[in-house]
């Protein structure tokens, strides 16, 4: 038993030193004049800072995408316009603060944690009803038309899993600010 054991052993062994040198030869190298080196990027680790602050600017982007988008299906009237200037800057999103490290949580006790939770979701509670009243006040000003389009609009988004445009539904919910 111990012999079959060498041998099978011996035998991969043999197959994985054979196999290096096929696998050097395919590996990429470095075009003529090009440094091998890792660039700056490549050596500086993840700054989590940088990464929230590209991914807000994504989201801003897309919020904006979709006010253009839907915008442009209700083919607003002048008269409309002062409610759709109310209703945009109600729906922006607000900044968010910069989240409490792991670190600055492990120093609050359990109950300041639980407090700590229950005042971030009073915030967002309260600004899904803030989006919800500026939504009902414009969607007041549509003609029936224009509020069947609206409809529309914003069930699609809620239909695939938020503003993500169809592309897999997030595991964030925002309520009406599925425009974003």
């Amino acid at each position: 038993m111990a012999t079959s054991l060498t041998r099978r052993f011996a035998t991969t062994a043999l197959l994985a030193a054979l196999a290096l040198p096929a696998l050097a030869q395919n590996a990429p190298q470095p075009a003529a004049g090009e440094n091998s080196a890792p660039t700056a990027q490549q050596r500086q680790p993840r700054d989590p800072a940088r990464m929230r602050e590209q991914m807000q600017q994504r989201m801003e982007k897309r919020h904006a995408r979709h006010l253009a988008d839907l915008k442009a299906s209700l083919q607003l009237t002048p008269a409309q316009e002062g409610a759709w200037a109310d209703f945009t800057k109600a729906m922006q999103p607000p900044s968010r603060p910069t989240p409490m490290d792991r670190q600055a949580l492990a120093q609050l006790s359990t109950p300041e944690r639980i407090d700590r939770m229950r005042t971030l979701r009073a915030e967002r509670a309260a600004e899904a009803d803030r989006h919800g009243e500026a939504t009902k006040a414009f969607y007041a000003t549509l003609t029936p038309a224009q509020q069947k389009t609206f409809d529309q609009q914003t069930l699609r988004q809620h239909r695939h899993g938020g503003p993500r445009d169809g592309k897999g539904g997030g595991h964030h919910h925002h309520g009406m600010r599925g425009m974003q």
